[in-house]
């Protein structure tokens, strides 16, 4: 189903035709630039519908004042049926007031468009790459992970809701020495299987319970093989077998929050290919790579700091305080060295780049941004990069830190999570803040069944809704668009508040901002349940009135659209819509 224009976009246009027309007319220059007219919601509902700033931002071309362009602009809008009322608001804004029969084709709109009704084509089909989680395989995923898991997810799925093309990323930092610790942890594990009594983890190699599978495992496929073995003999195979069924472990952890991804990028094969030799080379080439000595890190004095040549990035250049080097004095690559190399890979198949970070990687995001940009440039486009940042999450219960979680023995693992509170419980909760405050999760309120915990109010929204056309359809009455004219002024409110989504879809995809939807279906719900509660003082407000099926058949219409606008809000954050609770 091809894209709709919003109400919003519509009546813009409406403006815009407007203002073409006062060219015509000699009251525009030919050559205006319409670039900052907006045409929005005014921040006061009691100013009108909608609002245009055309005047204000024109006047100056148009070489008159604000108010006096405005007057032009009215003249036209007035006869426009769909505007009950244009009025000049202030220093020269105009406030618009729209005809119920607009609003009342809008609700038509949403049923019709269904599942579709929000769906963008402002993407225009460029291909977005967003990477997130890419957590270290060494483990099962923990709290540590699940807020950017969550963040990246959704918004992945809400640029492909705006238009965009979207591919979603996981990079596999298996070329680390975390990585030679795993394969030393499992090789322990794989001992023990076969019988051999380890004794306690040694200090510094990975203890969890969580390997234990993966020495069985390993035990079936070798036998004894390694049992008595040099660790060169076995080193670089128990590395490629742990990584492996590490990230098994980590794709199932991650599809009980409903994520799968699609492109698990290797950081071993990126180097095999030789990927940073090739971003080394075209740096070296534009003078951002240069051999040189490393600064000592602060706090170090040339007594206790041995000056090394490293190549060493500009970072200097881009706001750094240092340049940073791109390879270890061993001749390995560094974190930062592989890193823009793996962006330059990804640059290569995409139009813009989205990463999900931990809050802890705030150091990096000025050079990392700058080596993109100058590495996009060599391939002959640039690249918008755009790095969100995530911070930690605190995990309460009934105010109270939470303790560690038994199975794995030192962390809260995502499994812990969905196994006692839900799916849905945890996505929508991640989504309740902006990415970059600070968060509490506290297993008892995220459960509460209270207007105060915002998945337990949408969810429950929605499924009012659904026992309300039940209990209808028992008695009869089915939603029906046959007499929409007959609802009031509170039914055209909850329409104007439904309506705001596909520019909410707009504009939080622009802004690479998935929280924005959990905001709006809260305002939406909170909206929903003040509209049905009036029928508590007033029976004639009631959604069913047995005396009046053409109105309740009207009013069931209604609140049915804005059960499908809930629904299509929640699939953008990969939550299920309720029908009971």
């Amino acid at each position: 189903m091809p894209p709709m224009k919003t109400i919003h976009a519509a009546f813009a246009e409406k403006v815009d035709a407007v203002l073409s027309a006062l060219v015509t007319e000699a009251k525009l220059p030919p050559d205006t630039n319409r670039a900052n007219v907006a045409v929005e919601p005014p921040r006061d509902p009691e100013h009108g519908d909608l609002a245009t700033n055309a005047a204000m931002v024109l006047a100056k071309q148009a070489k008159t004042n604000p108010r006096a362009l405005a007057e032009h602009i009215i003249e036209h809008l007035s006869r426009d049926p769909d505007i009950e009322s244009a009025e000049i608001a202030g220093p020269g804004f105009i406030n618009l007031r729209l005809s119920d029969a607009a609003w009342l084709r809008e609700l038509e709109a949403i049923a019709s468009l269904s599942d579709g009704y929000g769906r963008s084509s402002a993407g225009a089909g460029k291909r977005v790459n967003v990477e997130y989680v890419s957590a270290n395989p060494t483990g099962p995923m923990h709290m540590g992970h699940c807020r950017g898991a969550v963040v990246g997810d959704a918004l992945a799925t809400l640029l492909e809701f705006a238009g965009h093309e979207v591919t979603r990323e996981y990079y596999v930092n298996d070329a680390g020495s975390q990585v030679d610790t795993l394969a030393r942890s499992a090789q322990i594990r794989y001992r023990e299987a076969l019988g051999e009594d380890v004794g306690a983890i040694p200090e510094g190699l990975y203890p969890g319970d969580y390997l234990k599978p993966v020495g069985e495992a390993a035990a079936g496929e070798f036998g004894e093989r390694f049992k008595d073995a040099p660790e060169a003999e076995w080193l670089e195979i128990f590395k490629a077998f742990a990584v492996e069924r590490m990230m098994d472990l980590i794709r199932s952890d991650l599809a009980l929050l409903g994520i799968e991804h699609d492109i698990f990028a290797s950081e071993a094969a990126l180097q095999a290919a030789g990927k940073p030799e090739e971003a080394e080379k075209w740096l070296r080439k534009h003078d951002l790579v240069y051999d040189g000595l490393l600064e000592a890190p602060k706090g170090k004095t040339p007594d206790d700091w041995e000056a090394v040549e490293l190549p060493l990035f500009r970072s200097t250049r881009f706001g750094d305080d240092q340049d940073r080097p791109i390879k270890k004095s061993d001749g390995k690559w560094t974190y930062f060295g592989a890193d823009l190399a793996y962006h330059m890979q990804k640059a290569e198949q995409a139009d813009a780049l989205i990463d999900i970070w931990g809050a802890d990687h705030a150091g990096t995001v000025k050079r990392i941004k700058a080596a993109v940009a100058a590495l996009s440039e060599g391939q002959g486009k640039a690249i918008p990069f755009d790095v969100k940042l995530v911070q930690m999450v605190q995990l309460m219960r009934s105010g109270e830190p939470v303790k560690m979680s038994k199975r794995s023995g030192n962390f809260i693992t995502i499994a812990d999570m969905v196994e006692e509170v839900g799916k849905d419980v945890v996505r929508f909760t991640m989504l309740t803040r902006k990415p970059e405050a600070q968060m509490e999760f506290d297993f008892a309120k995220v459960v509460e069944a209270s207007k105060d915990n915002p998945v337990f109010y949408v969810q429950y929204a929605h499924a009012r809704i659904h026992s309300t056309l039940k209990k209808a359809a028992g008695e009869g009455i089915l939603p029906s668009d046959q007499d929409l004219a007959r609802l009031g002024a509170e039914d055209l409110a909850l329409i104007k508040q439904a309506a705001q989504f596909p520019r909410i879809v707009e504009a939080a995809a622009s802004a690479r901002e998935a929280h924005r939807i959990a905001f709006f279906l809260y305002d939406l719900a909170s909206a929903f349940h003040a509209y049905y509660n009036l029928g508590n003082d007033d029976p004639t407000k009631r959604v069913i009135l047995a005396q009046d099926t053409q109105l309740s058949a009207a009013r069931l219409f209604l609140i049915d659209t804005i059960g499908q606008v809930i629904r299509n809000g929640l699939t953008l954050l990969g939550v299920d819509a309720v029908e009971e609770m």
